[in-house]
This record gives structure tokens, C-alpha cells and sequence, in this order.
């Protein structure tokens, strides 16, 4: 590194002679990995034996199905506990008198219990299992009891059924809905305010009544804290993933085009970019080096390096483009300024080739850059449906690998077009004519340091 080099190349090389700078991820792969790491907020499960009871007869792989069908599982157990209550409480008060009302409770009992079994044969037999029992069991218990018992008022509840279908499936719920509705005025309407079942006990119906209202508060209760609860959850997890994409589009592509596509303005993001300023850097001696380490080692070995590369290529403003093999291609000026895209090229080449000269060796051979640079015309866009890719075509692309190519370990290969366009912001040694394949002989240049 020459005096006249500028205050940041002195800084990363004189970094990487100190080790300091051998590992330099980037921000957005930090945050990737950070994100992608980070473990979720600690949940309230279930115990086991619970867990199980709730997810009895549930087959499905899809998880919001399998969800449907816990609450449909957890509806009706509570429908079969509040029976089996009704059962205890009926027959303490009057065995003979409410008969009826004891083998309804024990039929309820024995269908709730059953219903998840329905599972296997559709996402939503149980559900419509569930909600007919609710409502033709109900409508029995009401003109059984009568209007003045308030058992009636449970109907009111029924929009919670819509929890067991989804709104993907709101016909159904719409059906069930109407029917508890229609339930709920025929049996005000139609039945006797004391029933037919011990029409003379106004003391148990004013019990019934009392549990009704402190039943259906429970229940709205719990079923207004479990929407809440939920829909926090979901946008928890659904932030996180949020997160975890945008992270992953920023470390995959420019920033300029990660905003861009994240968008979703432009069905197609193709550039054509009049003067831009490519790279091509490619390890020399790195065939035979890379067959005397492990696959582990040599992984590791590209990983640092790279990552060090990523870190000058974000510190001069230059898009990296990708990384094929052991060759780091990079690109200046993609969205505008030419001259300065092109200058910031080949300060980033002067400091990869400094970068990789202090570097540690590979399998005991030290490895040194050789890079190849040119500037013109060409076309970037991101092109894929499958790992998406942001790439370059054209033939500056291809003269810039040639120059690569062909130039020599240790040393920066420029065109004439990069030459005239950086001017004296470096200085450069002239070689003598080189026959590119495909072009025929060509002026070439070193860059030996910054200006």
C-alpha cells in the first residue's frame, strides 16, 4: 500500500494485517442470522395429558385446519361438562320430575364425547356436529324449562360459533348462526314461560336463570380474551416472518432493488444502465490449494474471505453481484454516476487486492487476487422464480472477465473505457498490448495505487 493511498484503504489494510477485519459480515447477514436465530417468546402450553385430550381424533397436517378442529374438540367438551354439571344439579334437585332432562344430559354427554371422532372424515363434520347439537339440544332445555328459566340467553352466543368453521367457510356458520337465531324467537315466541317440565318450581328457575348470566359472562369472557390473544400471536409470528423476508431480500440483492421488488409495482426489474463499472477478482493458485484442505476448511476459508470482501464492497458503495467458484464479481454505477460508480470500483479492487495479500493462507499456500475491470454499457435486472438472482449481462460483463482472466496474480487489469472514465483519480501502468480471446489485441492498464 503506497502513501497516496486514501485514509479508507490504509484502514482496511492495515486491519487485515492486524487480523482485525477477517471476519466482516454484513448488517443485513448479521440481522438474517439474527432473526433467523432469535427464538420466539416463550407460549403457556398445555400439560401433556390436556394437550392430547383437546387434539383427540385430529389427523390433518395443516395447521390452521388442526386449529379449527382443537376449538371444535374444546367446544364440545365444554358442552359435555356443562351437561354433566346440568346432570348433577338435576338430579340433587328432582330425580323423578325432570327426567326427561336427566337422558337428554346423558345423550348430550355420550354425543360430545364422540364427536371428535367425526375428524377423519372431514375438516368439518364435528364442527357441524357440535353446533347441531347445540342448537336442537338447546331449543329442547328452553320449551322444556320455559322462557322464564333465561337458559334462552346462551343463544346469543352463537357468533363464537364461527371460531369452529373460519371465515373461509362462513356459509356454514351463516347457516348455524340463522338457526340459533330462529331458535332463539320460536322458543320466546312459541313456548310457555314455565315449560312443561316442574312448571311449578319457580325457585329452580330462578337458579338457572342466576347460572345463565354467570355462564354466558364467562363465556364471553374467555372467548374475547382467546380472539385477542390470537390475533397478538399471529401478529407476533406474522411480523417475525415480515422480518425474516425482508432480511433475506436485502442480503440477496441491492438495497435499491430489494426496495423496489418488495414494492410489487413492477412485474419485471430489468435495468438497461449506459456506463456502469464491472469487477471480476478471482483467486490465483486457489485449484491446487483448495484439493489439499477439507471440504470443511475450504468452505470456511471462502466464508472469511468473502465476508471481508462483502464488508469493503458495502464500505465503497459498490453492489456486490455474486460469487461464482472462487471469482467475487462486483458492480459500480448501477443507478447512476458513472465516474464516481467507477472509482469506487477500483478503490474496492485496491483494497481486495491488499484484503487478500494479508490474508491467512489455504492448505499452506498463499493465495493472491487477480482482478479485471471495465466499464460500458449493460443489462441487470432480477431474473428467477426459484433462489432469485440479481445479476448483469453484456459485453462489458465479458470483456471484465477476459481482463481477468488474463491478467496477472497480485494485480489490477483495467480497460482503456474504465482508464478514461476513472481519469487521474489512480495511477496506472501501461502493458504492452494484450490478445483477448474473441476481441483481438487490446490496451490494457494496471492500476497501481490511487492518485
Amino acid at each position: 500500500m503506497t502513501d497516496n493511498a486514501s485514509p479508507d484503504l490504509r484502514t482496511f489494510a492495515g486491519a487485515a494485517r492486524l487480523g482485525l477485519a477477517a471476519r466482516m459480515p454484513s448488517p443485513a447477514v448479521s440481522e438474517l442470522r439474527a432473526l433467523v436465530h432469535r427464538q420466539a417468546p416463550e407460549r403457556w402450553r398445555l400439560p401433556d395429558f390436556l394437550s392430547r385430550i383437546v387434539r383427540a381424533g385430529i389427523l390433518t397436517p395443516d395447521p390452521e385446519i388442526a386449529r379449527r378442529q382443537v376449538l371444535t374438540n374444546i367446544a364440545a367438551w365444554v358442552v359435555a361438562f356443562n351437561a354433566l354439571a346440568h346432570l348433577v344439579i338435576g338430579l340433587a334437585h328432582d330425580m323423578t320430575g325432570l327426567m326427561p332432562l336427566h337422558v337428554y344430559n346423558l345423550a348430550v354427554i355420550a354425543i360430545a364425547l364422540a364427536l371428535h371422532q367425526l375428524h377423519r372424515f372431514g375438516e368439518n363434520l364435528a364442527a357441524i356436529g357440535v353446533c347441531t347439537l347445540i342448537v336442537i339440544g338447546h331449543s329442547f332445555v328452553v320449551l322444556a324449562l320455559g322462557s322464564a328459566s333465561d337458559l334462552q340467553f346462551y343463544f346469543v352466543l352463537a357468533g363464537f360459533l364461527l371460531f369452529l368453521f373460519g371465515v373461509q367457510n362462513w356459509v356454514y356458520f351463516l347457516v348455524f348462526y340463522l338457526a340459533a337465531f330462529a331458535a332463539l324467537i320460536l322458543t320466546v315466541t312459541l313456548g310457555r314461560p314455565t315449560g312443561f317440565l316442574v312448571p311449578e318450581d319457580v325457585a329452580f328457575r330462578e337458579f338457572l336463570s342466576f347460572q345463565a348470566l354467570i355462564n354466558a359472562m364467562i363465556i364471553n369472557g374467555a372467548g374475547v380474551a382467546f380472539v385477542v390473544a390470537s390475533l397478538t400471536r399471529a401478529q407476533r409470528d406474522l411480523s417475525r416472518q415480515v422480518e425474516v423476508s425482508d432480511a433475506l431480500v436485502d442480503v440477496l440483492l441491492p438495497k435499491a432493488i430489494s426496495r423496489r421488488l418488495k414494492a410489487g409495482h413492477e412485474r419485471h426489474i430489468a435495468d438497461r444502465v449506459e456506463n456502469a463499472t464491472v469487477m471480476f477478482a478471482d483467486l490465483s493458485g486457489f485449484t491446487p490449494a483448495a484439493g489439499a484442505v477439507t471440504a470443511n476448511e475450504l468452505v470456511a476459508y471462502l466464508d472469511e474471505l468473502f465476508s471481508g470482501f462483502d464488508g469493503l464492497s458495502r464500505r465503497f458503495g459498490v453492489d456486490k453481484i455474486k460469487t461464482i467458484g472462487d471469482s467475487y464479481m462486483a458492480a459500480g454505477a448501477l443507478s447512476g454516476d458513472a465516474r464516481g460508480g467507477a472509482i469506487a470500483v477500483g478503490t474496492l479492487a485496491l483494497a481486495l487486492r491488499d484484503y487478500a495479500a494479508n490474508f491467512r493462507s489455504l492448505g499452506g499456500i498463499k493465495l493472491s487476487l487477480r482482478v479485471g475491470i471495465h466499464s460500458g454499457p449493460l443489462v441487470a435486472g432480477v431474473i428467477g422464480d426459484l433462489r432469485v438472482s440479481y445479476d448483469v449481462w453484456g459485453d462489458t460483463v465479458n470483456l471484465a472477465q477476459r481482463l481477468e482472466s488474463h491478467g496477472e496474480p497480485g494485480r489490477i487489469q483495467v480497460s482503456g473505457a474504465f482508464r478514461d472514465l476513472a481519469g487521474e483519480a489512480f495511477l496506472y501502468e501501461e502493458r504492452p498490448p494484450v490478445d483477448i480471446k474473441g476481441i483481438g489485441e487490446t490496451r490494457t492498464w494496471f492500476v497501481e495505487s490511487r492518485n
